[in-house]
């Protein structure tokens, strides 16, 4: 096999019965990962101990950091705990389900992998709808009513075993064997089914990419937007960290969920509100069935564990210090605990991951004392710890890990080559058009990239270009970088696009053609919304009004006359 063929192949899996294909062998990438490591050196473009330390840098720190406070919540089922707790409260009418689903999906996925998040979601999903289809047919068959699909309808007169086929070959078609006796409305059903079926599964996979854009660490292109700007922009004062982005991220998110869960309902529901939020009593007795799907997976979990509420803790715990750390707009506990010479704080959010990730590693399972076993030799055996190193081992993606430290490399590499200035000084008579449908035109393009490529490779690609594109027409780096990071998580029309769409793709409900037909309005929803908040709530979180300083310390250039000139485009 040629080098190409092997680096071409793809993974497949079986489900029920089929090869699916999801996308390209994760190997690969991790593999592709090291060649800056070998190539810079020989080219003379960096040293080996400078692109070295690129691949395990504070931002790849932080990503470590939270995937292990995400694993501990996932060993334990604690995410499984929230979702069905949540679905129990919102309730199971078809519309309210949708958003339910949606809800759950998109919080998960603001902390754990939005693969796994996808993964654990639809099973139980598919669950809930099946019983909501399947009540009525089986109250029928509790009260006698005929089966549709084993009864024959019995002729009006006694006839003998060899009779019916006899009086049926001399043409007497009243004795012929009768087919089953279908209900009219029984295939009209079964397409609603379907339909909602196929809707629920988008609305999950779309929900948990939606999700992860809410969080620095909820995808990975938002940590490769932090690297790619610390790398390029030494001098900034830590612009982009947990409680800025959030910010910005969080309105955003909740605002396009809630428009792709109207999306996804006209088009899969339908226009009658009336019967999509049950206001009649048919559907009682399907959503009494669906609920109690849900009350059995929940008793399943049975009482929180001393394992889970110590996680729990943890993990509220590391959210309050990541948002309280540096925040912006007040002094956090690390500029007044651990500042440095410019009243800075000296830790990352990256430090507070690796501390409270550590605690995992110490703190019991169990409660110490009487819940403790007894050795083989009569002696208490110590419970095990909350995190071991094998469940860590098997669940941590170190293949992402190898990726993104690659792309801060060829990020870095192609910052001091100068290929990211000559692409950034070759988009310059983007200067004549306003900053807004700058950032629309540079959104829409990154969104359709995304499609074909991973988020990852998109985002590593095209951040350095846009910032020396930003430079060179005297325009903040973050208000073009910002937009298309989160762009580069609008990956809705095919399969291949993103493994949450590939998970719900192998389940055979759906088609290439639905799922290009949901995602294309989606994506286009998705750029107008990004393009709203950068544009809007984006500007006093990062000061978008203006070229800040940091940005222009390795250019030559003045932006102080084109700034007079272009704030009168980009003033919201």
């Amino acid at each position: 096999m040629t080098v190409g063929g092997w680096m071409g192949r793809w993974v497949g899996r079986w489900v029920n019965g089929k090869s699916v294909f999801l996308s390209p062998e994760p190997s690969l990438y991790s593999f592709t990962a090291f060649f800056p490591l070998i190539l810079f050196p020989m080219m003379a473009i960096m040293d080996a101990s400078e692109v070295s330390v690129e691949y395990l840098n504070d931002t790849n720190i932080l990503f470590i950091g939270g995937l292990l406070m995400a694993i501990a919540v996932e060993h334990w089922n604690l995410h499984k705990r929230i979702a069905l707790r949540v679905l129990l409260f919102i309730g199971v009418k078809p519309a309210l389900l949708f958003l339910g689903f949606m809800i759950v999906t998109a919080f998960l996925s603001m902390w754990i992998s939005n693969t796994a998040t996808t993964a654990m979601m639809v099973p139980i999903a598919h669950a809930v709808l099946e019983q909501l289809h399947r009540a009525p047919e089986q109250k029928d068959r509790e009260a006698g009513s005929v089966n549709i699909s084993f009864e024959l309808q019995e002729p009006n007169y006694p006839i003998t075993e060899k009779e019916p086929q006899k009086l049926c070959e001399k043409g007497e078609k009243s004795s012929c064997p009768v087919p089953p006796s279908v209900p009219l409305d029984y295939h009209q059903k079964e397409r609603e089914h379907l339909k909602i079926s196929q809707g629920m599964s988008l609305g999950v996979c779309y929900a948990a990419s939606i999700g992860g854009i809410a969080t620095l660490t909820g995808t990975t292109p938002n940590l490769v937007l932090q690297g790619q700007v610390n790398s390029i922009f030494p001098d900034n004062p830590s612009v982009v960290n947990f409680a800025s982005w959030f910010g910005f991220a969080f309105p955003t998110m909740i605002i396009l969920l809630l428009l792709s869960w109207i999306w996804l309902q006209l088009l899969f529901l339908g226009f009658n509100f009336r019967k999509n939020f049950s206001c009649g009593d048919k559907t009682l007795e399907q959503e009494r069935a669906a609920y109690q799907v849900i009350q059995a997976e929940h008793k399943k979990l049975g009482p929180m564990s001393f394992a889970e509420k110590a996680v729990t803790f943890l993990f509220f715990l590391l959210v309050v210090l990541w948002f309280t750390r540096e925040p912006g707009f007040f002094p956090g506990w690390g500029n007044v605990a651990f500042p440095n010479h410019k009243g800075e704080s000296m830790l990352s959010d990256g430090t507070v991951a690796f501390f409270l990730s550590m605690i995992l590693f110490i703190i019991p399972s169990e409660f110490p004392g009487f819940s403790q076993q007894q050795g083989t030799q009569g002696k208490l055996k110590a419970p095990a710890a909350l995190l071991n190193w094998n469940t860590v081992n098997k669940k941590m993606p170190w293949n992402i890990v190898f990726l993104l430290g690659g792309g801060f490399a060829l990020a870095r590499g192609s910052e001091v080559s100068g290929l990211s200035e000559w692409l950034g000084n070759k988009l310059t008579p983007l200067q004549s058009i306003p900053s807004p449908a700058i950032v629309f035109i540079l959104c829409l393009l990154v969104a359709v990239f995304t499609e074909c490529t991973s988020n990852v490779a998109t985002t590593t690609l095209f951040l350095p270009i846009l910032a020396s594109m930003a430079q060179a027409i005297c325009l903040n780096p973050l208000y073009v970088m910002l937009p298309c990071t989160m762009s580069s998580s609008l990956a809705f029309m095919l399969p291949v696009a993103t493994p949450p769409n590939a998970i719900v793709f192998s389940f055979g409900q759906l088609k290439v053609c639905d799922m290009a037909r949901a995602g294309f309005l989606l994506n286009i929803i998705g750029v107008l919304t990004i393009t709203l908040a950068v544009n809007t709530w984006g500007y006093p979180i990062f000061q978008l009004d203006h070229f800040p300083d940091w940005a222009q310390s390795n250019i030559t250039t003045s932006c102080n006359v084109y700034n007079q000139f272009n704030t009168s485009f980009i003033d919201p």
